[in-house]
This record gives structure tokens, C-alpha cells and sequence, in this order.
């Protein structure tokens, strides 16, 4: 059976200034699976993220999110099409309570609050933060932040889910648990693009990784050939 292709990358660019930060990428991510992306420090693997969630505009190439040709949507526009995002340094209200953090991507839900709540309260609950649920979210440790992000990401319900270094800053504990929730989110049916800079991590949830050099693909294919792969060794620990 032939996997379905939700999200796919041809030709990408982006450029500032005189800098090409992304230079003709071809991607893809299928259905119910991980695809990572891993590059040393300024290698374009957020800017190309950016791009694919709208943030950024391309210069050109094109974008595919489930079958629909979305390049330089706005980013609301891509969320609607079911792509739910977090981000390096996590985006979240500091000056409000977990539970409102959590139910922000239902405002315009017309299900009863009650309802809301409850599943706020469950999303919690599987990043291990119920207890916390009243406290605001500056209270939280950086580590706990990015489970809060996490968790507001499983109350979208979006079909992919692009996910940003979620493992830098996250004590041993919470990157465990962080592991157990994508691999049950991937069960459920949901597709990654994981960027990380944590290669064990991303070598054991990966189906397929992409490498990244100076904003062009160097390397692409499952984990052992990546980490055999002389250009990407090359690219990280530079010549002999």
C-alpha cells in the first residue's frame, strides 16, 4: 500500500538579503509517521519551518499540505488545513492559567465550555500537568512549557504537527514523557516533522530524517544510512 503524502516541499527558497537560508528543498512528510530533520547551528531548519507554517514567506518553490497548494498562506490558514506547530522557545500566556492556555485554539469552537474543559483537563492530564492546571504559566519550568505547548497542540487535534527542538532544556523525566506522547499521537494517526538537535531521540522516533547543511538537503533517508552517510558526518564533525 502506498503511504499517503500530507505534507510535500518542491523547490523550496528563502533568502534575506544576500543570505539563502533554504535552497531548493524537496520534502516530504506521510501519513502516521515521523520524518526529522536534524543540521548543525544555522543550517535553515527553523527558517524552513517557518516557511511551511507561514510565518515566513518563500521566494518560491511550492507547498502541499493535504493535497491543497498552501505556499505563503498565512499562518491561521495553515492551521486551518490541520497543522498544529511549537516553537523553540515556547509561545505560551504567561499571565494566564494552564487550563485557558490549553483551550485558546477552541475560542471559536461552538462546543459547550464545559465540554472544553473537560478535554483542557485531559490534555493536561497526559503531559502531567492536571495538578498544575489553576497555576499560571510562568510558574512553569521551561521543560514544563514546552509539555504545556504540547498539550494545547493535542486540544487543535491537527492531522500534522511540526515540532521545534521540544527536547532542548527538557530534564530526562519530561523528554521521556514527551517521547511517549508523539509516539501515541503517531498511533493516533497524526504525522511529524520533529526538528531536533537531540539526534538520539530523533533517531528513535524517526521513520525517515532529512539533513540539512548551509539550507540545502545534504542527506535523506532512514536512520542508519543518515548516520553512516559521509556528508552528514562531514557536515557535523567537519573533515579529518
Amino acid at each position: 500500500m502506498i503511504p499517503k503524502i500530507v505534507l510535500q516541499l518542491k523547490g523550496l527558497n528563502k533568502s534575506f538579503g544576500g543570505l539563502l537560508a533554504v535552497k531548493n528543498v524537496d520534502m516530504l512528510v506521510n501519513e502516521s509517521s515521523i520524518s526529522g530533520l536534524i543540521g548543525i547551528n544555522g543550517a535553515g531548519k527553523t527558517t524552513l519551518m517557518n516557511c511551511i507554517s507561514g510565518i515566513y514567506r518563500a521566494d518560491s518553490g511550492s507547498l502541499d499540505i493535504m493535497g491543497v497548494s498552501c505556499l505563503n498562506w498565512s499562518p491561521h490558514d495553515i492551521a486551518r488545513l490541520g497543522v498544529g506547530r511549537t516553537f523553540q522557545i515556547p509561545r505560551i500566556f504567561k499571565r494566564i492559567n494552564l487550563i485557558d492556555n490549553v483551550m485558546v485554539p477552541a475560542l471559536n469552537d461552538n462546543t459547550d465550555n464545559k465540554t472544553l474543559y473537560e478535554r483542557a483537563t485531559e490534555c493536561l492530564d497526559k503531559v502531567k500537568l492536571y495538578d498544575l492546571r489553576h497555576n499560571n504559566a510562568e510558574e512553569l519550568s521551561g521543560g514544563q512549557q514546552k509539555l504545556l505547548e504540547l498539550a494545547r497542540i493535542m486540544m487543535f487535534n491537527p492531522r500534522i504537527i511540526l515540532l521545534d527542538e521540544p527536547f532542548a532544556g527538557v530534564n530526562p523525566t519530561l523528554c521521556r514523557l514527551m517521547i511517549e506522547r508523539i509516539k501515541e499521537l503517531k498511533e493516533q494517526g497524526k504525522s511529524f516533522l520533529l526538528v531536533s538537535h537531540d539526534l538520539t531521540s530523533i533517531y528513535q522516533l524517526s521513520d525517515h530524517i532529512y539533513v540539512l547543511n548551509q539550507g540545502q538537503v545534504i542527506s535523506e533517508g532512514n536512520v542508519d544510512y543518515v548516520r553512516n552517510d559521509p556528508e552528514v558526518i562531514e557536515a557535523y564533525l567537519g573533515n579529518a
